[in-house]
């Protein structure tokens, strides 16, 4: 495609009759070099100042060398068409060895395609498009950064401050797109998005401008990275329709990337008055004694150059040109001394082949390309190096535009993130701790308060949440306001809904549309409520909606916010029957038995022990032996015991018959003080074979669970909850019922208020608990 254009463009040149001598030997120490710029821009008058300051400063202090530059300017009118020609013409009636330009990254696509098929280095210090690769175009340099170096820094700030969603606004063109992929995905590792992406024509007029800024006001997100070249007028209007709407507010933060933040400093005072508040990001320049005496000379310099122009103040892009002109230089008299030929092999008349553009049959563009890329030095813009075929960095410094003036506010470093200072060396000793640590920042609208990032849009439409009176208030109650007729919702669900989003990083407004009618009677069940978000009625549903297998088909639901589970409420009873025989209650069977065996064993323990001794107290007749034996423990102090093994004996049971007798005092005292209550049914099957009667709240899926399980649709009855009092008391036998079978929290809700004559059985299955329909 390239080749043919650049054959038609060629074609059209002013046709020239020449001859060209298989050995063309150029004139001694002369070495010419294309310039394309934008010359009616901002930056191609910057440019332009720079680099003829640059050769007379270097040919001044290098006035040894033997070969100079001669510069071949031309304008390529902002124009990719006009650029490629220019470039074409250079190549075919100046054998140009190298060029620098073009402005555009669109009409570097161009030229740098040219420049690499005749094999002559292509040097760009503007070209900043990520799309521009010197892998498929070798003989392209980039003396610039690319813009997908500024990304991370970007992204940077919108971490630092907490927004979640950022809306670019770019130019419709190559450079506007070529940053995109890379901020989304710079983004994307912390969890930010765009939700919407502002793509403006570079042929848009001031209405389609405002026209787009409305559309931006109808959006809740209400953070913009600005993204234009310096030559595309449109960020001053856009900025300057921004202020006239009202966006440049203190709802409203606004970041630009280098593009423009790299000349911001030169833009008219009535675009800077509009921008006030905005931050930006921009290649770190160092300072030092150079940088500023060219400064100094560049200013008077460039006054002189233009006369009819308002002043222009030097940005980043002038003192790459300055550089970039050194760097050529350097590394032209580098080729020369290998005393390098540039010939032509036939004789061309009117030719329009790039094959025959300035082609070296000793590859003296190779040898310049390699040239260049050996140079390093210590530049006006800092550290020169093209050894990766574009500039590098690591620093960048934020800008804040204060009352018509940036502001240096902090840097960027790759190492250490947001920091607010550097030392001389260019070292970090500030870090980010938490939050931004930069200085004070001015926003939009002159306030100090940070931008939410997000507000109601002006015509925005609030998120219908559906609402339904549950059968506890306290879990959810729905209420008419008289005067209003607003819907008023209470409860726990609505407490933990309203408080997720107090929790978002931005504002969403909703309203509560109620299901059911004027006089409170629901529209349905609780599966109908759910399916009513399936329908678009609600854009979500909020109350105490049980996460069910079925209602997914059809629905989303959030994690749930209950405890999960379905139990029994059902009445106890006192277990115990007080009467004169009540001390009998904690002697069991096992306490009388063990009782007896000890007490026989230690009689006989200490009988065989005595007898040992011959003590004359235990001794007798064989019927009195006997007794002593039995009843020694119930009269251990009648008999004198000689043997200390058997006193021992009788402490141990002094001991043993201590615990037994505080363990029958405390379980007698319990009986007779404490309710022994127990449930009037156990298990969910025990009131299947009894055919209980089982109540359940009306409306809830749980009647169909109960069919379900087996109990007959004649045993199951529907209840409001207040009535469950009422039914378990009057008892299945009495047209009430035998067990309520609700959700674990309703229950829960029940016993809080009924805590005497009910108690909860189970879980007896499980369920997801409740949740939020979404």
């Amino acid at each position: 495609f390239f080749m043919g254009l650049a054959q038609e463009l060629s074609s059209n040149l002013p046709s020239h009759h020449f001859e060209v001598q298989v050995y063309l030997m150029l004139e001694a120490g002369i070495f010419d070099v294309g310039v394309i710029l934008h010359l009616k821009s901002l930056v191609g008058k910057m440019a332009r100042t720079s680099i003829l300051m640059a050769m007379e400063d270097f040919y001044a202090v290098h006035r040894n060398y033997t070969t100079k530059l001669v510069l071949h300017i031309r304008d390529s009118n902002g124009d990719n068409m006009r650029a490629a020609s220019q470039a074409v013409d250079l190549l075919q009636n100046y054998y140009v060895r190298a060029i620098i330009g073009p402005q555009k990254s669109s009409e570097a696509t161009f030229v740098s395609d040219i420049g690499n098929n005749s094999q002559v280095p292509v040097i760009s210090f503007t070209a900043t498009n990520p799309t521009l690769s010197s892998a498929d175009v070798p003989y392209f340099l980039r003396a610039t950064l690319s813009d997908a170096a500024q990304v991370n820094s970007l992204a940077a700030l919108i971490k630092a401050y907490g927004w979640k969603e950022v809306v670019p606004i770019y130019e419709d063109t190559d450079y506007g797109r070529g940053i995109i992929p890379y901020l989304v995905d710079a983004l994307q590792e912390f969890g930010a998005s765009m939700p919407y992406r502002s793509a403006i024509s570079r042929s848009a007029n001031s209405d389609q401008v405002e026209k787009e800024l409305y559309k931006l006001m109808t959006m809740p997100t209400r953070v913009y990275i600005v993204h234009m070249s310096s030559a595309f007028s449109f960020g001053s209007t856009l900025f300057t329709k921004a202020k006239e709407l009202g966006m440049m507010s203190g709802a409203y933060a606004w970041i630009l990337t280098d593009g423009i933040a790299n000349v911001v400093d030169s833009l008219s005072p009535s675009v800077l008055d509009a921008m006030d508040g905005a931050l930006g990001v921009r290649f770190h320049v160092p300072k030092s004694k150079e940088l500023d005496d060219f400064t100094k000379r560049w200013n008077a310099r460039y006054r002189q150059d233009n006369l009819d122009d308002p002043p222009l103040q030097l940005s980043i892009f002038g003192l790459w040109g300055y550089d970039t002109i050194w760097a050529l230089a350097q590394a032209a008299e580098k080729v020369s001394m290998d005393n390098a030929t540039f010939q032509k092999q036939q004789d061309i008349k009117n030719s329009t082949c790039l094959g025959t553009l300035g082609i070296s049959t000793m590859s003296i563009g190779h040898k310049l390309l390699d040239a260049i890329l050996q140079r390093k030095f210590r530049g006006l813009s800092g550290d020169f190096d093209l050894r990766s075929r574009q500039l590098q960095s690591s620093i960048f410094q934020i800008i804040n535009v204060v009352r018509r003036e940036p502001k240096g506010i902090g840097f960027w470093t790759a190492k250490h993130g947001i920091i607010q200072n550097l030392n001389q060396n260019g070292s970090e000793h500030t870090y980010l701790n938490s939050g931004p640590n930069l200085t004070q920042v001015v926003w939009p609208g002159e306030v100090s308060t940070v931008p939410k990032g997000w507000q109601i849009p002006t015509n925005g439409k609030k998120l219908r949440v559906g609402v339904q009176t549950s059968g506890y208030p306290e879990l959810m109650k729905v209420e008419m306001d008289p005067l209003t007729n607003a819907i008023i919702a209470t409860g726990y669900a609505i407490d933990v809904f309203e408080e997720v989003l107090k929790r978002l990083p931005y504002a969403i407004p909703y309203e509560y549309v109620a299901f059911h009618n004027v006089k409170g009677v629901s529209h349905g069940s609780y599966d109908d409520f759910v399916y009513q978000v399936n329908l678009g009625v609600y854009q979500i549903a909020v109350g105490d909606i049980t996460i069910r297998h079925n209602r997914t088909s059809y629905a989303d639901f959030t994690l749930p916010y209950t405890e999960s589970g379905i139990a029994m409420i059902v009445p106890v009873k006192d277990g115990t029957t007080k009467g004169t025989w009540i001390f009998l209650k904690p002697l069991t069977t096992d306490l009388w038995f063990g009782s007896i065996v000890f007490f026989i064993f230690t009689g006989a323990v200490i009988w065989l022990l005595e007898r040992r001794i011959d003590n004359t107290e235990l001794t007798g007749s064989i019927s009195r032996q006997l007794g002593i034996a039995i009843f020694f423990p119930f009269f251990a102090d009648r008999e004198r015991v000689e043997s200390i093994l058997s006193r021992l004996v009788i402490i141990v049971w002094a001991l043993v018959l201590l615990v037994i007798t505080s363990s029958y005092t405390a379980n007698l005292s319990s009986m007779l003080t404490v309710q022994q209550l127990q449930p009037t049914v156990t298990d969910v099957h025990e009131l299947l074979e009894k055919g209980e009667y089982v109540g359940y709240t009306n409306g809830s899926y749980l009647g169909d669970l109960l069919e379900q399980i087996g109990f007959d649709r004649r045993k199951i009855k529907a209840y409001n909850p207040d009535d469950f009092d009422d039914a378990l008391y009057e008892g299945s036998k009495n047209g009430g019922i035998a067990a309520v079978i609700e959700e674990v929290p309703c229950i829960k809700i029940f016993l809080s208020k009924y805590c005497k004559g009910y108690t909860m059985i189970g879980p007896i299955y499980k369920s997801e608990g409740f949740g939020f329909v979404s």
